[in-house]
């Protein structure tokens, strides 16, 4: 038999415990498990000053919640005040600036009082329905010859960056974010160090793209509860603008730290830890983050994303790399190999892929694709041969050309691309048959 449903307090009424247990990083609060749910907000009145939190578990007589902040300073017998939902109030006052976790203006105390928030937001919600949303939509011009012919971005697609400590993420990061067509830009710095966010935001961010872009960030030293509210508060600003019927590209710097953060947070909440130590839901909650980007509804915007994942020891099969891989419309490889001789972007092509082809080229732009990976492929298969002086030129023609190619069909990686994405595969026509590209150039106008 079913029971009457238990009356709620007034919306307008304030729902506050006391806390029973402090830990570190973790409290309890007594007085408010009838009415309290996970991911509810807590703010906890301290002597010397305010403390904020989300509730992780519920039992009977208490609930427990992870803090924000440092729970030095909480106390026995603090009263704890809920929130009904995690809300934020993204809008236009927060283009060119930096946000924190609590959707709040950093280093602008007069912008925070003054500045007209638009509409709350949840924090967490579900990605737009699949048959509603919108295919990929048509090739962006990145500014990169690499990223405009051979690994192509799509409007709506979901791309991975993965890459190893100090092989130029940042900097790739910092040269999409000014080459790609986007109406607005929003930057996660999940995780990282604060000198870097004033680096990305000050130097390799170019003034263009600042002017057009939020950057949404929580540092290394913050709790991880922190850390994972400040990636779903800079979703939930990318889906603000998308809904306003604008292309947004998302920048997500690094997908793996927002894991590990949810590993800290499950691991309290009493989850089994698998591979790892990360816990079974990892994958589930990476999942839903990443679908909430990708195409919009045919009245919405799209929201373009590339996701960094941090590959420790440049191991693609490691928990987070073998995760996200899976979920995405493709992948870019940085190798620190490629890094260590000069070359930069240090994409790795032939590891590479972008799901967005064939669909997203032409039939002969897919044959100009095909030819470059074969004639790269072929010389790394002849490199140890070169290096150790076994190989016999004058026998494979083939073998001959990539030879002689490489040099060039290397440094293509490296060329920005000033033209549209037509100029950009004539480039590559002239790199893989510069005979054929003379004659054309030759032939008389009709």
């Amino acid at each position: 038999m079913l029971q009457p449903a238990r009356p709620l307090p007034d919306r307008l009424c304030q729902l506050w415990g006391t806390v029973t247990d402090v830990s570190p990083g973790v409290v309890q609060i007594a007085g408010v498990s009838e009415h309290a749910g996970l991911g509810n907000e807590i703010t906890i009145e301290t002597a010397e000053g305010v403390v904020s939190g989300e509730i992780l578990k519920i039992s009977t007589d208490r609930v427990i919640a992870l803090l924000f902040g440092d729970s030095d300073i909480v106390r026995i017998g603090d009263r704890a005040t809920i929130e009904r939902e995690a809300l934020v109030a993204p809008g236009d006052h927060w283009i060119g600036q930096v946000i924190n976790y609590r959707g709040e203006i950093l280093g602008d105390d007069q912008n925070n009082s003054v500045a007209t928030p638009g509409p709350k937001r949840k924090l967490i919600t579900k990605a737009p329905p699949s048959h509603a949303r919108k295919s990929l939509g048509p090739r962006l011009k990145t500014g990169l010859m690499i990223t405009d012919t051979i690994l192509p971005l799509c409007h709506g697609q979901r791309l991975g960056l993965f890459a190893g400590s100090g092989i130029g993420k940042s900097t790739l990061l910092g040269t999409l974010a000014n080459g790609v067509e986007a109406d607005r830009i929003v930057i996660a710095l999940i995780g990282e160090r604060s000198r870097e966010v004033n680096d990305f935001a000050n130097h390799t961010l170019p003034k263009a793209a600042r002017d057009k872009a939020v950057i949404v960030t929580a540092t290394s030293s913050e709790p991880p509860g922190a850390k994972k509210r400040a990636a779903y508060c800079a979703m939930a600003a990318a889906e603000h603008f998308r809904d306003q019927g604008h292309h947004v590209l998302l920048l997500f710097d690094s997908i793996t730290r927002f894991a590990e953060a949810h590993r800290e947070v499950a691991l309290t909440g009493g989850e089994t830890p698998a591979l790892n130590a990360f816990p079974p839901s990892t994958v589930r909650v990476i999942a839903e983050l990443a679908e909430r980007a990708g195409p919009g509804t045919q009245d919405q915007g799209d929201i373009t994303a590339i996701f960094s994942v941090l590959v420790a020891g440049s191991d693609m099969e490691e928990p987070v790399a073998d995760m996200i891989r899976g979920i995405l419309d493709g992948h870019i490889i940085l190798s620190r190999e490629i890094a260590e001789r000069g070359r930069y972007p240090a994409i790795d092509v032939l590891r590479s892929v972008s799901r967005a082809l064939p669909r997203a080229a032409s039939e002969p732009e897919n044959k100009l694709i095909k030819d470059y990976l074969r004639t790269v492929s072929l010389y790394e298969e002849l490199a140890p041969m070169l290096r150790a002086n076994l190989y016999e030129r004058g026998i494979d023609k083939a073998g001959d050309f990539a030879i002689d190619r490489f040099p060039e069909l290397d440094a293509f990686v490296s060329q920005s691309n000033e033209g549209d994405i037509a100029s950009a595969f004539e480039q590559l026509q002239s790199v893989l048959a510069p005979e054929t590209a003379a004659k054309a150039d030759k032939k008389p106008a009709t």
